[in-house]
């Protein structure tokens, strides 16, 4: 027989044995719920858009509007309107996500300037107004954020103005620098972008086909003119929008008015060297076209570029050596006048807004080739012209 000790032993290691077993089963039920509710969520993107009637746009929005996406299927569906803005064209993140900022795309008919509008963001994707302040001119386009959440850069299309705001702890922004382009009547500037490291700041100068070089200190609050005060590019080019390779070695701007990409040696002194620069529509395309928008995939292999005319997404494989690009193709849009474009976190995903069809085309990105597979038809979306991805 068994020893009335032992049995009680034996007995009490089983319930042990098996309330670990239990502990260990709902552990797993939970993290299981956990990772389903994970990818059930849906992830939201604010929209920028056009909401009057310009010489360029027939805005049909009411202000900054929301989608939604679902992360399994890359499709997408229209949310809500979370801010009611005149002309939101363009919409920036902290990289905390506390915090959006929007401009109010104003000509000289329309006011004294321009503005940006600070938003803190809430749970719930809803945006509380915390200030409203001018860009000192006429038709702000683009926002920047450096990468310590300091400060924010706004470029105006007309009068060749940059300002450089401080963020304060509540997101209001306070006007910390103005940054004056030569020959304001012809200056167009139209994109502001900041290095990995925070310590060069990129303007591109549509109008005197220029990119000016400026130095950051973040920590001393400081900007200056680089040593190397611009780099100058094909007349009539007009660079738009400028991005960097993932090696930090090549940069990259997509050129508007004669739509190609130009490529930039990137120097250690955070000075540019102009390498070359390829078209980004087919040799046999004749009709108008005007290039908007580039992004490199996190992956660093693939860069894109949007055209408005031939209506499409150009895409590019990148010699991570030497920096140049070799067109693999293009994408539709499925729709008229692609202008900003975003890329979703772990590149699987890209999204077109087609401002003038008033939809965004949804696309599947193939990591092996780069290549875009369209997901479904484009989803209605009014006038919509910047996507911006909560991180």
């Amino acid at each position: 027989m068994i020893n009335r000790k032992l049995a009680v032993a034996i007995l009490i290691a089983g319930l042990s044995l098996s309330s670990c077993k239990n502990d260990k089963n709902e552990n797993a039920k939970e993290d299981t719920s956990k990772n389903t509710e994970k990818m059930s969520k849906m992830n939201t993107a604010f929209i920028g858009t056009y909401t009057k009637k310009e010489g360029h746009v027939d805005g049909k929005a009411d202000g900054i509007l929301t989608i939604k996406q679902d992360p399994k299927t890359g499709k997408i569906s229209l949310g809500k309107t979370v801010a009611e803005v005149i002309n939101p064209s363009f919409v920036k993140l902290t990289g905390d996500n506390k915090y959006l900022y929007a401009v109010s795309e104003l000509g000289d008919k329309d006011g004294e300037s321009g503005f940006i509008h600070s938003f803190q963001v809430k749970e719930n994707d809803s945006l509380i107004e915390v200030d409203k302040v001018s860009t000192e001119a006429f038709a702000p386009c683009h926002i920047e954020i450096d990468k310590t959440n300091k400060f924010a850069f706004v470029s105006n299309y007309m009068g060749g103005v940059v300002v450089m705001y401080r963020i304060q702890q509540d997101g209001s922004l306070e006007k910390h620098e103005q940054l004056n382009m030569p020959n304001s009547d012809e200056s167009h500037t139209h994109s502001v972008s900041i290095s990995a490291d925070n310590k060069h700041v990129y303007i591109c100068d549509l109008g005197l086909d220029k990119i000016w070089i400026y130095d950051l200190d973040a920590e001393e609050k400081t900007i200056q003119k680089n040593e190397q005060e611009s780099v100058s590019l094909a007349e009539g080019a007009g660079p738009r929008h400028f991005a960097f390779g993932k090696n930090q070695k090549f940069a990259y701007s997509m050129n508007e008015l004669n739509s190609t990409v130009s490529i930039f040696k990137i120097e250690e002194n955070g000075g540019l060297s102009l390498q070359n620069s390829v078209s980004s529509i087919p040799e046999d395309f004749t009709e108008n076209n005007s290039g908007a928008d580039i992004h490199i995939s996190d992956s660093g292999d693939y860069l894109y570029a949007s055209n408005r005319g031939h209506d499409s997404i150009a895409i590019f494989k990148i010699d991570q050596e030497t920096g140049e690009l070799a067109h693999t193709g293009y994408a539709s849009t499925n729709g008229q006048t692609p202008r900003n474009f975003a890329i979703s976190e772990g590149d699987t995903y890209l999204y077109a807004a087609n401002q003038d069809s008033g939809d965004i085309q949804a696309y599947k990105i193939n990591e092996e080739t780069g290549e875009l597979d369209a997901i479904g038809e484009p989803v209605a979306i009014p006038t919509p012209v910047c996507i911006e991805f909560l991180k």
